[in-house]
C-alpha cells in the first residue's frame, strides 16, 4: 500500500504527539484542582484544530513541491475530510464520558487525569488498529467490504436507538467486576486500587478507567474503518485520526454541558456513518471524490446542529 509518508515524516509526527502529550500532562498538573472553565477549553480547543489546520497546511506545502498539485490537493482534502468524521464521532465519544463519570460521581480534577489517560490509551490503540488495518487492506481487498457493511449497520443502529437510555445497572461489564472484584464505593485520591487487611479493593476510579478503556475501544471499531472510506494511505489515517483525538480531553470540558443542546447529532452521525459505509461496498464500480465526501459529511453536521438548536429534544420515559 502506497504512502506519501516517509520515515522522517512518521518520526516526525511521533515526536510531535509526544511532545503534545507531555505539554497536555505539564498543563493538567499545574492546574491541579482547579475546575476547566469554558473559556479555557474553547482556547484549547481552538488550539487543537489550528494544529491540525497548520499541519494540513503544511502537508499541502510539502507535497506541491515533490508529487505536483494535483497530489497535494487531494491528499489535504483526504486528511480534512477524515479529521472531520472522527471529530465528529468524538463527541459520541464525550457524551459517553460524560454519562460514566455522572453515574460514578467522578470530582472533576480526577476527570482530567482520567481523560489525558483515556486520550493516550486512545492513541496507542488506534495507532496499533491503524496499522493492522492498513495491512488487512492491502493484503485482502474483501476486507474493506466487511467495513462497509459494519459501518452501515452501525449506522442503522445509531438511528434507530439515538433516543435510547442506556442503563449501567444493566452494563455486562461492570455487572462482572461487581460480582468478582472488591469493590470499594467511595474515591480515595487518584488512587485506583487501596489495601485493607492485605485485601486489595479497586475504587470507583479503577472502575471508570476500564469503562473508559472499553468505550475507546468500541469506538475506534467505528471511526477508523470509516476513514479507510475516504483513503487507504497510512499516513493520511493516522494523523488525521490522532490530531482528532489529541483535542478530546478539551472538547470534553467545552460540550459536556451542552449534551441536551446537540440532541440530534447522532441521527447526523448515524447517516454520515451509512453513507461512508455505502462508499466503501460500491468503491469498485463507483468512485466518490473525495471533495464530494467532505461537502456530504459538512453539510450533515451543519444541518444536525442547525436542526439540534431549533427543536426541543424529546422527553424519554
Amino acid at each position: 500500500m502506497e504512502s506519501i509518508g516517509s520515515w522522517w515524516m512518521w518520526a516526525s509526527f511521533a515526536i510531535f504527539v509526544v511532545i503534545a502529550c507531555a505539554v497536555d500532562l505539564l498543563v493538567l498538573q499545574k492546574k491541579g484542582d482547579d475546575r476547566v472553565s469554558i473559556g479555557q477549553a474553547l482556547r484549547w480547543s481552538a488550539l487543537w484544530v489550528a494544529l491540525a489546520l497548520v499541519f494540513n497546511a503544511l502537508l499541502w506545502w510539502y507535497l506541491d513541491g515533490e508529487a505536483g498539485r494535483e497530489v497535494a490537493n487531494a491528499k489535504a482534502a483526504q486528511f480534512f475530510t477524515g479529521y472531520l468524521i472522527e471529530k465528529s464521532l468524538a463527541v459520541d465519544n464525550i457524551f459517553v464520558f460524560l454519562m460514566l463519570f455522572t453515574y460514578f460521581a467522578v470530582p472533576a480534577a480526577l476527570q482530567k487525569r482520567v481523560l489525558i489517560l483515556g486520550v493516550i490509551g486512545a492513541i496507542v490503540l488506534r495507532a496499533a488498529m491503524i496499522l493492522v488495518g492498513a495491512w488487512l487492506i492491502k493484503e485482502f481487498h474483501w476486507v474493506l467490504y466487511l467495513f462497509g457493511i459494519f459501518l452501515l449497520v452501525t449506522g442503522i443502529k445509531m438511528l434507530i436507538f439515538a433516543n435510547a437510555n442506556s442503563d449501567l445497572e444493566k452494563n455486562p461489564i461492570l455487572k462482572w467486576m461487581r460480582g468478582h472484584m472488591n469493590l470499594t464505593p467511595d474515591f480515595d485520591g487518584e488512587k485506583f486500587w487501596v489495601t485493607r487487611q492485605n485485601v486489595r479493593f479497586y475504587t470507583p476510579l479503577f472502575v471508570v478507567m476500564i469503562l473508559i478503556g472499553i468505550t475507546d475501544v468500541v469506538f475506534a471499531v467505528d471511526s477508523i474503518p470509516a476513514i479507510f472510506a475516504i483513503t487507504d494511505d497510512p499516513f493520511i489515517v493516522m494523523t488525521s485520526n490522532i490530531f482528532a483525538i489529541l483535542g478530546l480531553r478539551a472538547m470534553y470540558f467545552l460540550l459536556a454541558d451542552l449534551k441536551d443542546r446537540f440532541h440530534l447529532l447522532t441521527y447526523g452521525l448515524g447517516v454520515i456513518l451509512v453513507f461512508v459505509g455505502t462508499k466503501m461496498l460500491i468503491v469498485d464500480w463507483v468512485k466518490i471524490p473525495v471533495g464530494v465526501s467532505l461537502a456530504v459529511v459538512g453539510v450533515i453536521l451543519v444541518l444536525s446542529v442547525i436542526a439540534s438548536l431549533l427543536t426541543k429534544p424529546k422527553e424519554v420515559s
